[in-house]
């Protein structure tokens, strides 16, 4: 956020934990500061050429796989020097803040709990656990359920007591859309609601004629 005043609010990215049945939201997460970067890549799936029918060339079997990658900075310098109104900072520093993300690549423990009583009763057949939703949140404009599958964490500086006060995070994130949450699922209506503001957005582009590629005709 800028300090100019008169400068616009410049707004947070993040990401929302929600029930994936109901959508209600468990918490969110701020980025202290935005990432200056990130990459996103996306991997078309078409039908290949094992299925022998080259009619199915143009054919897409759904939406791309999609991978979100960027670092986050968290930086606790400010809240120390105003230890009063920080003590939660004082004592611990940074782990709050990462333990945060960190418990979204954890089940409950109440969960894990629930399937070792099972367990030791002699249970055979005990369901995954189920975690909250994670939504990436990143303007008004990019909402969408992400599955984090790679976390990393270099910290780079220490209070006395050891507590990370400075840190990196490396975030890697799949965009799930309805092939992997499913027909009827509440995430499926978020993924839905991002691949339509696409679609609108796309339609905003300027329009290209042939003649602005040098080109006339194609055949």
């Amino acid at each position: 956020m800028s300090a100019f005043p008169g400068s616009p609010r410049v707004l947070a990215g993040g990401i929302i934990l929600v029930d994936p049945g109901s959508g209600a939201v468990q918490r969110t997460i701020a980025f202290q500061y935005n990432p200056d970067t990130m990459t996103r890549t996306l991997k078309a799936e078409a039908i290949g050429p094992e299925s022998g029918d080259r009619l199915e060339a143009t054919r897409l079997k759904g939406a791309p796989v999609e991978t979100i990658k960027l670092d986050a900075e968290l930086d606790a310098t400010d809240q120390l020097e105003f230890p009063d109104q920080n003590p939660e900072v004082v004592q611990y520093g940074l782990h709050p803040q990462l333990a945060m993300l960190e418990l979204i690549t954890y089940p409950s423990s109440t969960s894990v709990q629930d399937n070792i009583n099972l367990a030791s009763v002699g249970t055979i057949e005990i369901l995954p656990m189920e975690a909250p939703l994670a939504l990436f949140a990143w303007g008004a404009t990019r909402i969408v359920p992400v599955r984090l599958t790679d976390l990393s964490i270099t910290e780079e500086a220490f209070d006395p007591n050891l507590n990370p006060i400075r840190a990196k995070v490396g975030l890697t994130m799949q965009v799930l859309n309805v092939n992997d949450l499913g027909v009827g699922a509440w995430g499926t209506s978020v993924f839905m609601a991002y691949h339509q503001r696409k679609e609108q957005l796309a339609g905003l582009g300027p329009a290209t004629s042939l003649a602005a590629l040098g080109i006339t005709r194609i055949l």
